[in-house]
């Protein structure tokens, strides 16, 4: 029986996604042997240059594909991200086989509470002009305020995975900003215990990924075959996700659009919400342009409509009453579905030292200003996303563990669902006679909260549409019989009334 050759980089991560499309080829094709070979890319061959100082693309790819031209191997394993569109689009031969999370995670050495604390430069290590651009501007709003300011200062780092943690509990870098999909899969693999000690101690943050946009394709595994070897192109076809394979594919296309090249500082990626996939490009085009785009909104002709935004009201509807008993969270893990939460100082302590995951990045800088680190975020889709999140190997969270932090009105809601609730506060209506008469006018409403609607319903019109984000209050209209319009995030509904609204005329 033929044996195929799979050639990939030499590094371990590599190698270990090449098990998993040999995997996957063995599922397809009964008692077929395969042959796994290493190669160094011009990438790795470079290492003491920052990979901006290089010349052209695909420095990690390049010549992997070559060995298949030159006949040396049958198919090649590549990182998605590490390939540029044009390559990606240039022949058919190509299988999406496997995604993992695609975020990334801030990995901090555990002596970085005290120098914050005292004022000290904060050095992360990381080749990545997206990363660069992106991350540091968040991490200075993210990470406890525990001094006047943060001082961050980025350097280059480059290597394996292994090597740049390596490097990290050396003490060369404060931080190191890694792809969360990679330690995923180090993490199942018989390197487990390898990268578990590295990682020993370290605090972690993973970046959200609206603010903190990752890399079009990142966490994505491709399989290319020399697009004149028939038998592997059937071959590939046999182990694509057509669906993994449609979502890389949009996202290349998109981030064509503002430069080539894996150095851009944007990046593209996917969140698969209750309403469907949507695609959110961000950051800085080749020209030197910042952006912010989301792709595959609701569409709806506003005519002439009038709509209601509940975001422009947010202190309107309700007042907040905190009750004087002292509360005692037990957890080890807590959710904070509002930043508003956390005001008793019992709470506060009582959570000082637990992991901590917030519902957004509001709610994050809020606590981040009371010196507490967060974990990470739902990114404001909702606790329901996070559960996948929870059991990746990087997160490692059992959903027993897990207390959602949030007010009496909505402690019902999770507890049906399942989850450890203390509620901490009560929400009280306000009675706003103008802000009833705008409601009750509206053809259009974007509700933020499901109490919001309660208390207004009975002013609403009788056709009015109803739109919401895809987390827990989209949920929960969908609970009252109402088929809302469903974004992704407020960020999302935001960019849609910026273009959907039309300007008034002028005369």
């Amino acid at each position: 029986m033929k044996t195929i050759r799979l050639i990939c980089r030499d590094s371990r991560l590599s190698l270990l996604q090449a098990e998993i499309v040999k995997k996957k080829i063995e599922n397809v094709v009964q008692g077929i042997q395969i042959e796994i070979l290493g190669r160094r890319s011009r990438g790795d061959n470079e290492l003491s240059v920052p990979l901006s100082s290089l010349e052209g693309s695909d420095f990690f790819t390049e010549e992997i594909f070559r060995a298949l031209q030159l006949g040396e191997a049958d198919i090649a394993v590549h990182s998605l991200k590490d390939m540029s569109a044009p390559h990606f689009f240039c022949h058919p031969a190509f299988a999406v086989v496997d995604r993992d999370d695609p975020r990334d995670v801030a990995i901090f050495n555990p002596e970085i509470i005290q120098k914050i604390r005292e004022g000290k430069k904060i050095i992360i290590g990381t080749c990545s002009p997206r990363r660069e651009a992106m991350a540091t501007v968040f991490l200075k709003k993210a990470l406890p305020q525990l001094s006047t300011s943060l001082h961050i200062e980025v350097r280059s780092i480059r290597g394996s995975v292994e090597s740049r943690l390596q490097q990290l509990n050396e003490h060369d870098f404060d931080a190191t900003i890694l792809a969360t999909a990679g330690l995923n899969r180090l993490l199942r693999s018989d390197d487990a215990p390898l990268i578990r000690g590295l990682l020993h101690g370290k605090r972690l943050m993973f970046l959200p990924m609206v603010e903190c946009v990752p890399a079009p394709c990142q966490g994505a595994i491709v399989a290319e075959a020399d697009p004149g070897n028939k038998e592997m192109q059937l071959l590939l076809g046999l182990i694509n996700n057509e669906a993994l394979f449609k979502e890389a594919y949009n996202e290349k296309q998109e981030a064509f659009k503002y430069g080539t090249g894996c150095l851009q500082p944007f990046g593209v990626t996917t969140f698969r919400t209750s309403g469907g996939n949507v695609m959110y490009a961000a950051g800085i085009d080749s020209e030197g342009r910042s952006f912010s785009k989301w792709t595959d909104l609701p569409v709806l002709d506003i005519g002439d409509k009038s709509i209601f935004t509940t975001t422009d009201f947010m202190g309107s509807f309700f007042s907040y009453d905190y009750p004087k008993a002292e509360l005692r969270i037990d957890q080890p893990v807590v959710y904070v579905a509002n930043y508003k939460a956390i005001h008793q100082p019992t709470v506060f302590d009582s959570i000082r030292q637990k992991r901590i995951w917030t519902s957004g990045t509001k709610s994050w800088f809020e606590l981040a200003k009371r010196g507490l680190w967060v974990e990470g975020s739902a990114d404001a889709f909702g606790l329901e996303s996070l559960e996948k999140v929870f059991k990746q190997p990087m997160v490692n969270i059992d959903a027993r563990d897990v207390d959602v932090i949030t007010h009496l009105a909505g402690a019902s809601h999770w507890q049906t669902k399942g989850w450890k609730v203390t509620p901490t506060y009560t929400i009280i209506a306000k009675v706003d006679l103008s802000l009833a008469y705008e409601i009750s006018q509206a053809d259009i409403i974007f509700w933020t909260s499901i109490h919001q609607y309660l208390q207004y319903k009975d002013v609403l019109k009788d056709q009015v549409i109803h739109m919401a984000s895809s987390g827990e209050t989209g949920f929960l209209l969908k609970q009252q019989g109402i088929t809302p319009l469903l974004f992704p995030n407020i960020k999302a509904f935001e960019q849609w009334r910026k273009y959907s609204i039309p300007l008034p005329s002028v005369v």
